[in-house]
């Protein structure tokens, strides 16, 4: 038995956005009641995503089209950085330069709502905290931090920084600092999960049994969706912080061969943007490591 896929709805539909910002209300239901939601469920992310102004509708019921609005198609792109990245090091491509880059912040009681959007997001984009407003990263993260901290009004309270000198405790050795700074046994669960995702639906994309459109979005999804889940708490240490083998690299591995699978059984039909960039990743990858 393989494992279950939870995937939230709004997940589905920021998936399925194709390259000209449009989600086909068909196709959306289609898939969706494929992964067991209701059309219900549909109906109302969809409501949720108009009235939050991420996406506008034309037409009703399945002959709707949603439009993506700016945002909601440039948020995909950070992501891709992530992972391209991640197979960067990976092939041995991005070695650790010994420097560590800190990010601090005083951001006052009064600006709470603001103070708090700035943690959560040091932490998303890598950073561990090492006490009260002070962050730290093991890759360059300064340009991510920056425009952050800009679209939260929260630059002047910004200070950059980096060292090859970090301690913690008695802790100097960068191994030992990564191991106490980030939870990496919670991570590399992750990673052992979205291998058991991926290796049986690698075999379905390689087997010989016809696959329908349908059914090659829903595998589509279910990938993004775990990879998503395995990533996005991933501070994207470089290969010298971490136990090797690192599950991370062999749950890309068997990502990547899937994303290869996929173009050659998808009857042509035009992929979401989210595809095309995960394929355009790999495929990267794929070359780098045939050289």
């Amino acid at each position: 038995m393989t494992d279950h896929v939870e995937i939230p709805t709004r997940m589905l539909v920021h998936a399925l956005i194709r390259e000209d910002g449009t989600v086909s209300a068909n196709e959306l239901y289609t898939v969706a009641a494929t992964l067991g939601m209701s059309d219900q469920q549909v109906r109302l992310c969809v409501k949720r995503l108009v009235a939050e102004s991420r996406f506008t509708s034309q037409g009703r019921g399945r002959k709707a089209v949603l439009h993506a609005s700016d945002d909601t198609t440039q948020a995909l792109a950070p992501n891709a950085d992530f992972l391209r990245l991640a197979f960067r090091q990976d092939a041995g491509l991005a070695p650790w330069d010994g420097v560590w880059h800190l990010a601090a912040f005083a951001v006052p009681e009064s600006a709470r709502t603001t103070r708090d959007a700035l943690r959560e997001t040091l932490v998303h984009l890598g950073g561990a905290p090492l006490q009260g407003g002070l962050y730290v990263c093991a890759n360059a993260w300064e340009p991510y931090v920056e425009e952050a901290a800009h679209r939260l009004g929260a630059h002047s309270a910004l200070t950059l920084l980096s060292t090859t000198d970090l301690r913690r405790g008695d802790a100097q050795e960068p191994a030992e600092l990564a191991r106490r700074l980030w939870p990496l046994q919670e991570i590399a669960d992750r990673y052992h999960r979205l291998s058991r995702i991926a290796r049986p639906r690698l075999d379905r994309l390689t087997g010989s049994a016809e696959l329908s459109p349908s059914v090659l979005l829903t595998i589509a999804v279910e990938l993004a969706a775990e990879l998503t889940r395995a990533m996005e708490p991933d501070p994207l240490l470089p290969p010298q912080l971490l136990p090797q083998p690192w599950p991370g690299t062999q749950a890309r591995e068997l990502i990547a061969r899937c994303w290869a699978a996929l173009p050659e059984r998808d009857h042509g039909e035009a992929r979401p943007t989210l595809f095309r960039l995960y394929a355009d990743i790999t495929r990267e990858a794929a070359d780098r490591a045939a050289r």
